[in-house]
This record gives structure tokens, sequence and C-alpha cells, in this order.
């Protein structure tokens, strides 16, 4: 991919009422409804990205499986049947990827890609063993700081501290995210990531070997959510599979400042689909 040609992309953010719950979707390109746009306007492929977290009603929306239920409602719902789709996992979003294609087969998943995957054994990584009784066994102790301490700030304070803190951290932020010291949203993210830490256990191997063909692995040399260990286990497992253990040295949480480079990486990978997605439209075209 060549760095030097920058393309203006629109942007926008939206917020849509998904299972109960308003859901914030970035949107890039220039299409702002998929099923009110022509088809012959549509783009041919849609990517789909699950970070690592946060129709019908769900139970449980804010846990593991339904965050797994809300991001199927949201595919089903939002995103055209014939809709062709690449889905980019990162983190848990890996684990929530590999559920997708397992519970959703009728999806028309033509890639996916798991970065730093968080797919096993989670409490048993280094970061892990630290996190497990944080979000476990002292939780509800989180949720009392959280409340007490942060619930009386006015929210100009807290959207103060959270500005400072990004700016501190050198972090860009387009979009909303000066809630993340909202109480209600700490008490969410502490109960998903101790949902995380209990379930997050054996790797779906049957689903793995069932999607194997459309899978991209990519683990981090220095990741202490998912040791190398993890890459020789699942590359022994599975010698056949595209299984890539990062050579620059990026860390777990890259989407804060080395994302241009994943981002890069990502386009190179999809060149080969997006010339047979190509391939295949004009040939649609053609016999018509």
């Amino acid at each position: 991919m060549d760095s030097s040609i920058k393309e203006e992309v629109p942007v926008h953010e939206e917020f849509i009422l998904c299972c109960g719950v308003e859901t914030q979707v970035l949107k890039c390109g220039p299409w702002t409804n998929l099923f009110n746009e022509q088809r012959a306007n549509r783009p041919k492929l849609l990517i789909f990205i699950i970070t690592d977290s946060n129709a019908q009603e769900i139970k449980d929306i804010y846990g593991l499986q339904g965050q797994v239920e809300h991001k199927l409602a949201f595919l089903r719902t939002h995103v055209p049947k014939e809709m062709k789709l690449v889905v980019i996992g990162h983190s848990i979003g890996c684990y929530i990827s590999l559920e997708i294609l397992k519970l959703a087969p009728e999806l028309p998943i033509i890639r996916s890609f798991l970065l730093f995957p968080t797919i096993e054994r989670l409490s048993e990584t280094p970061n892990g063993r630290i996190a497990t009784p944080l979000l476990c066994w002292l939780r509800y102790a989180l949720y009392v700081f959280g409340y007490l301490l942060l619930k009386p700030w006015p929210e100009k304070i807290r959207s103060l501290i959270t500005r400072i803190g990004l700016q501190m951290m050198n972090v860009q932020y387009e979009f909303s995210v000066l809630n993340i010291l909202e109480p209600f949203c700490i008490a969410n993210a502490v109960y998903l990531g101790g949902q995380e830490m209990m379930k997050v256990v054996e790797r779906d191997n049957e689903t793995i070997r069932a999607h194997l063909s459309k899978l991209t692995f990519y683990y981090g040399t220095m990741d202490a959510w998912c040791p190398t260990k993890y890459y020789e286990d699942i590359k022994k497992d599975f010698p056949e599979g595209d299984i890539r253990l990062c050579e620059k040295k990026l860390p777990h949480g890259f989407i804060i400042h080395f994302y241009g480079e994943m981002a890069g990486m990502i386009a190179d990978w999809l060149k080969d689909d997006l010339s047979k997605i190509e391939a295949l439209t004009h040939g649609s075209v053609t016999d018509s």
C-alpha cells in the first residue's frame, strides 16, 4: 500500500437503536443508508470492525454473549443480505468474530482478520492473572469506587479529566469518547471484563477448522493478553492456517498510536480478495 497517497474518506458518526440499546456506529465512506442506496451505487464489500468492546431485546446485553448477539442483530438488521462482509476483530472482538461465524453461517463473510486474538485461556495470561481477581472478585468494590468518587463530579470535570488524559497519551479523538469516566460505563466494562476472564477458556477449534480458509490470525510478540506460546500452540494445531506473528513489535493496544500501520497491512492483505470481488462483479455485469 502506498502510504504517500492519502485519500480523504468521509467519516461520520451515527447512533442507532439496536437490541434496545443505543449503539454508536462510525461509517467510513459516502454511504449513509445501504438499503436506500441503489444497487449499482452500493459498495461491493462491507468491512465490519469489532473492537475490544463496549430488533429484539437481548437478555444480558452487556455480558459477553449479549455482545455477540448484539453484533449479529446489527448485521442482520442493518446490512443487506447479499452484501459481502469482511469482519475484523481485535482482542475480545476476535472471540466475538468466531462466534459470529459459528452462529450465523448464512452471512456472506469472505474474510475475517483476528488481531491480537484473546480467544483462549484468558485468565491464565500475565494480564489475566492480574485482571481476574480485580474484575471477578473485587468487582463490586470497583462499582462503589466509580459511583462514590466519580458520580458526584460535574460532567464538565469528568470531560476535562478525560481530555487531559487523552492529550497526555497523545491520543486523537475525533468522536465521542468522553463518557469513559461515567460510572455506568465503568460498571459495564468491569462486568464484561469479568465474564471474559471466566468464559474465554478453550479455543473453539471446531469453528476455526470449519472456516480456516477465510481466517487470518495476527499475534503479537510482546502481548501480555496473548503470549507467544498461544501463537505456537495454534500454529502447531493448524499448520495450514494463515497464522502470523507480528514482526513490527506492535503492542496489543495498537489502536492508540499504530492504527495507520495496521490499517496499511490489512489493506495489503485484502488486495487479492478485492480483486476477486471486482472480477466477479464485472463478470456478472457482462453476463447480463
